[in-house]
């Protein structure tokens, strides 16, 4: 067994299932809405928590707006005043509505899903506001892609654990995913896994 397959057992051993904000991102399978909401959620965690995240979609599912057809007829100052706590809402209503044309006008979800991951991530990079880490969000948890996601939790443990002392996106994403089996189930448990690694850290550090 190689060590991030270890890495896994021992973080799932600890952890057990990821649960609580990762049940729906980890949840499988996943409806047309589950999708959405997933790739909605990866534009709006840009740069802030869950909880503000959280907010954010609660408001948009009391409004009767949690859906990309719906995002895109929303007039902006609308979709910015519903996903405010999200932080940066009017720049990321304008990303959230574009990522919705993107694919809606490219059949949906589960059109996308049949599609070459490695060649629609670098349509979804050319999209405005999507990163690397945000189209590998939407790649991996909304269209279970085996692409893995390479996030600060990511890097502080690669640089803890003295598995990389290169840290840079691609390098690492690549290092992932020639250590491990191409199975998108084994990559969105391990990702959420390493985030709750990440947090739990945080927490005794500051106890």
């Amino acid at each position: 067994m190689n060590q991030f397959l270890a890495l896994y057992k021992e973080l799932l051993k600890k952890h057990g299932r990821p649960q609580g904000q990762w049940g729906l991102w980890c949840q499988r399978p996943k409806t047309k809405h589950d999708r959405e909401e997933v790739i909605i959620g990866a534009i709006l965690t840009q740069n802030t928590n869950w909880q503000n995240v959280n907010k954010a979609m609660g408001n948009l599912e009391r409004a009767k707006k949690c859906s990309l057809k719906l995002i895109l007829a929303l007039a902006l100052p609308k979709l910015a005043a519903l996903i405010r706590p999200s932080g940066f809402y009017k720049t990321k209503a304008k990303y959230l509505q574009g990522v919705a044309k993107y694919v809606l006008e490219n059949g949906g979800a589960g059109k996308l899903m049949k599609q070459e991951p490695l060649e629609l991530r670098a349509e979804l990079l050319r999209l405005k506001g999507v990163g690397p880490e945000t189209a590998d969000s939407i790649l991996l948890y909304g269209l279970d892609s085996p692409v893995f996601v390479i996030d600060e939790y990511t890097r502080r443990l690669v640089k803890g654990r003295r598995i990389a002392s290169n840290l840079n996106y691609e390098y690492l994403r690549k290092l992932f995913e020639t250590n491990l089996p191409k199975r998108f189930e084994l990559y969105q448990d391990l990702h959420a896994l390493i985030v709750e690694e990440g947090k739990d850290r945080k927490l005794v550090i500051r106890n």
